[in-house]
């Protein structure tokens, strides 16, 4: 049989967990996720567990945060005075906005933490500093 190697466009079935086995994603109901094998369309550690597997493979992966979408980058928060935030703004733990950088780039940021004089917004994935799960098989090589 074929094993996957570097350059190959496969598909898989996934489901994503964290350590505490909350699921942050899954292709449950949905096609297969389709990607090509070393070209970095997918975080590192998963793309590193592809080469050697074939066709009908499953497989549990570890990815340690370092692998996956880093570690929490304070640099990437940012306290801002509500005094700055316009009214209209919903301010809610967990919600996400959109803020334009100095330079004119569109950015999402999400609500980390509010207080009465200010909000915290955090520009991480929201899976950054988290080790994750993935349960793997592999549908395809094409």
């Amino acid at each position: 049989m074929t094993e996957v190697k570097s350059g190959d466009t496969v598909r898989i079935h996934y489901k994503g967990t964290l350590n505490d086995g909350t699921v942050f994603d899954s292709s449950e109901g949905r096609d297969p996720l389709e990607f090509t094998v070393g070209s970095g369309q997918i975080i590192p550690g998963l793309d590193s567990a592809m080469p050697g597997m074939q066709v009908g493979d499953a497989k549990l992966v570890n990815v340690a945060a370092a692998d996956a979408y880093g570690p929490v980058q304070e640099a990437a928060q940012q306290e801002v005075p509500l005094s700055q935030v316009p009214d209209h703004i919903p301010l809610e733990i967990g919600a996400e906005l959109q803020v334009e950088t100095p330079d004119g780039q569109i950015m999402t940021v999400r609500v980390a933490a509010l207080s009465d004089e200010s909000v915290l917004l955090d520009a991480n994935h929201p899976l950054a500093g988290q080790d994750l799960n993935f349960d793997i098989t592999l549908v395809e090589i094409a």
